[in-house]
């Protein structure tokens, strides 16, 4: 079995995630990674034993690197993967693959035309409830699948970037709700195309720090009319909710990732708690294994083991057009009050240099 040598695009909070989802993935072995703060790039590169670079194509130019991951804000993922395809080098991104389906259409195509290995890193479709889920789906126990829904929520983002919505791309829509319209694609089956988009958002509360919406309610409808319901807030107080509800005519299934077998009362602050933890004393909810309980290990393990197979994997750029052409949709209907077409393109435009 040869080693996989990644390269990483980014060294923040979520680079760290898809970093520590390799851990314990035979063969695969961080090599180098960039990041434009240079004490985050050297706390990197000291914690995983990694080259440190300043810059995209530094990292896509070492030949030590088999396989780019893209850990970056939303606005720098386009030009990313097409330096990463352009060196010819396998390429994976985190969600949302691009901030509008056009954006998200040149990533497919430029990949596509270098003929390069490419993987969507959605991860909740990769956390181990999500995966039983489908296998009890598959075997019958709810019946017919009939309706889906999310809710996804925190007090607001970590990171600047995500409060300029013209930067990010859009507000809480385009941030949580790409978890849940994979998640229904997953669990309806990807086969099953979505028709339409009805959306409501807007900005209640955090109107001084950005002019996106932070909370949403997205209904997606799908080709034989089932449909999937997408919640969102950017301004729910006490941690993360991470809630994903299927129903069949023979029963339902509840997955709720803020819910632990562990919670703590404790005076004195313990460090890292959980993603989006809002208090440090008091009642507080430890997620042991956060980077396995929200689906990172088995994604990046399926990433590097497709590579390496030669096989596609679970999660490709084609899903993640799909993803962006959805909220696209849903995005025209908040502005226009009524559903929205969704009609993805089944050969996306040519990438622009």
């Amino acid at each position: 079995m040869r080693d996989v040598g990644v390269g990483m695009l980014g060294a923040g909070f979520i680079g760290e995630f898809h970093a520590l989802g390799m851990r314990y993935v035979p063969g695969a072995r961080v090599v180098a990674h960039c990041d434009m703060d240079a004490t985050r790039r050297a706390a990197f590169a000291a914690r995983f034993d990694s080259r440190p670079y300043a810059s995209v194509a530094e990292v896509c130019a070492d030949p030590d690197v088999d396989l780019v991951v893209v850990s970056l804000p939303n606005h720098l993922h386009r030009e990313a993967v097409l330096a990463a395809a352009a060196a010819g080098k396998a390429v994976a991104c985190t969600k949302p693959l691009g901030r509008t389906a056009d954006e998200a259409s040149d990533m497919l195509r430029a990949v596509t035309d270098a003929g390069v290995f490419h993987a969507y890193l959605e991860n909740i479709v990769f956390n181990p409830d999500m995966i039983r889920m489908r296998e009890m789906i598959e075997a019958g126990a709810i019946g017919r699948v009939t309706t889906f829904r999310a809710r996804e929520g925190h007090s607001g983002p970590h990171a600047s970037h995500f409060w300029d919505a013209e930067l990010a791309g859009g507000g809480a829509l385009l941030d949580m709700a790409s978890h849940g319209i994979e998640c229904a694609r997953y669990l309806f089956g990807k086969d099953l195309a979505a028709r339409d988009a009805f959306a409501w958002g807007d900005t209640l509360v955090h109107g001084a720090k950005t002019t996106g919406e932070d909370n949403a309610i997205m209904v997606v409808r799908f080709e034989d009319g089932r449909a999937a319901t997408c919640d969102v807030s950017w301004s729910s107080k006490g941690g993360l909710e991470g809630r994903f509800e299927v129903y069949g005519d023979a029963g339902r299934m509840v997955e709720d990732l803020a819910v632990g077998s562990l919670k703590a009362f404790i005076e004195r602050p313990a460090g890292y708690l959980v993603e989006k933890a809002d208090a440090e004393t008091g009642w507080v909810f430890p997620v042991p294994d956060e980077v396995r309980v929200h689906g990172h290990d088995l994604m990046m393990a399926d990433v590097v083991s497709a590579f390496r197979d030669g096989r596609e994997p679970r999660e490709t750029f084609r899903d993640g057009y799909v993803v962006n052409a959805i909220l696209d949709a849903a995005y025209r209907s908040i502005r226009s009050g009524h559903w929205e077409a969704i009609v993805p393109d089944d050969t996306p435009r040519a990438a622009a240099s």
